[in-house]
């Protein structure tokens, strides 16, 4: 899973390309995804396939899942709150929390407010990011957690400006997704359940 932070992304999402980059380069993973949508009728379907095609990706990834930490969130002794994807930016605070459990399922907090907000012109015009809505970030996510087979937290702690928002959801995911699949020396070669089993 590790990588050097090689993104690439071609598509016709035309999100805007920092956001593009910003899973990929904030999991330190080398990435490339290609999509082409129907756009002309709505994003809904391409976004959710991009989570579909990027979680059978971390899947076929991961492996047997043996070694690594599984959970991303830090459980440090001397420090709890080790690896915690809390990413701020500006006004905005979001936390991620994965665990390569092998089951599916995405809590996803404090962004139904957004979900379908209303976007004025000054807004639609002012990037990409102020127009994409909330809604399809729950698809992605939707889609990633269930082909990954993962247990993600997604959760907006506050935080308004679009842009803003967007960009700190996608970072604090691939902040957590590096954390949990980092090789864990003291578990090589063992799969992280006391089950034996994932």
């Amino acid at each position: 899973m590790a990588g050097v932070n090689k993104v690439i992304l071609i598509g016709n999402l035309g999100a805007d390309p920092e956001l593009r980059y910003t899973s990929g380069g904030s999991a330190v993973a080398d990435l490339r995804l290609e999509c082409r949508g129907d756009l002309e009728v709505d994003a809904h379907h391409t976004v959710e396939d991009c989570g579909i095609v990027l979680g059978q990706a971390m899947h076929q990834a991961l492996g047997d899942r043996k070694g690594i930490r599984r959970y991303g969130a830090g459980f440090h002794p001397a420090n709890p709150f080790t690896g915690e994807a809390y990413v701020p930016m500006d006004e905005t605070l979001a936390r991620c929390v994965i665990d390569f459990s092998g089951r599916p399922h995405l809590v996803w907090r404090g962004l139904d407010r957004l979900a379908f907000k209303s976007v004025s012109i000054p807004e639609r015009d002012q990037d990409m990011s102020s127009r994409f809505r909330f809604g399809l970030a729950r698809e992605f996510f939707q889609a990633f957690a269930s082909e990954a087979r993962c247990n993600l937290h997604v959760e907006l702690l506050y935080g308004d400006e679009p842009h803003h928002v967007v960009e700190a959801i996608f970072k604090a995911f691939g902040k957590a997704t590096d954390l949990a699949c980092q090789r864990d020396p003291r578990i090589a070669g063992r799969i992280p359940s006391t089950k034996g089993l994932l």
